[in-house]
């Protein structure tokens, strides 16, 4: 139970001190209930899973939940939009079933050729990882090439778009956290 109530307890978004006032327990109790030091009493274990929004019988499952874990495999990928034509970018969502996330991932195939598309930006951070081909992340003042195995991390709010530089579409997998306490909760602009 202690490794779970802590995965719940995070994934709802509350500190020890929230949920421990919300169940009526203290901080030091709660963290030793995370921590498999203590056991919960039923009426304690139904208030936290009351607290969580989850069945009580979740908090003492040894069975993986599906909303805790998930796993994509390459043939099922999320095609999630992207331009018409040969060229044109193409995006791939993975773990898109899962909710509660704080990370956006997909798999980018940018457009190959200049692009004249306008630079993008949101709030949060984004990583980068080129899986095969090369690419360009182009921000306002500089560019950065990239090739295969080549990472980059970057602050989201500097405007930023990528393209493809060699003869097939570049495979990136990108990473966005969106900052929740940013000025926007919404999903962000894909580059």
């Amino acid at each position: 139970m202690a490794s779970r109530l802590r995965v719940l307890r995070q994934q709802n978004r509350l500190s020890l001190e929230a949920l421990a006032e919300q169940v009526g327990v203290t901080k030091s109790y709660l963290s030793k209930v995370e921590r498999g030091i203590s056991e919960p009493s039923i009426s304690t274990a139904l208030k936290l899973a009351h607290a969580l929004k989850v069945d009580v019988g979740r908090l003492f499952s040894d069975e993986v939940e599906p909303e805790l874990v998930t796993v994509v495999r390459a043939g099922e990928r999320t095609p999630m939009g992207g331009g018409a034509g040969s060229g044109a970018s193409r995006y791939e969502g993975i773990a898109t079933g899962l909710s509660g996330k704080r990370m956006v991932p997909f798999v980018m195939h940018p457009p190959t050729g200049p692009v004249e598309a306008p630079f993008k930006s949101h709030a949060g951070e984004e990583f980068f990882f080129v899986h095969a081909g090369t690419a360009v992340l182009e921000f306002p003042e500089h560019s950065v090439e990239l090739g295969p195995g080549d990472s980059v991390y970057f602050n989201s709010a500097l405007p930023h778009r990528c393209r493809s530089t060699g003869p097939e579409p570049a495979e990136i997998l990108v990473v966005i956290h969106d900052d929740p306490d940013g000025p926007s909760d919404r999903v962000p602009t894909l580059p």
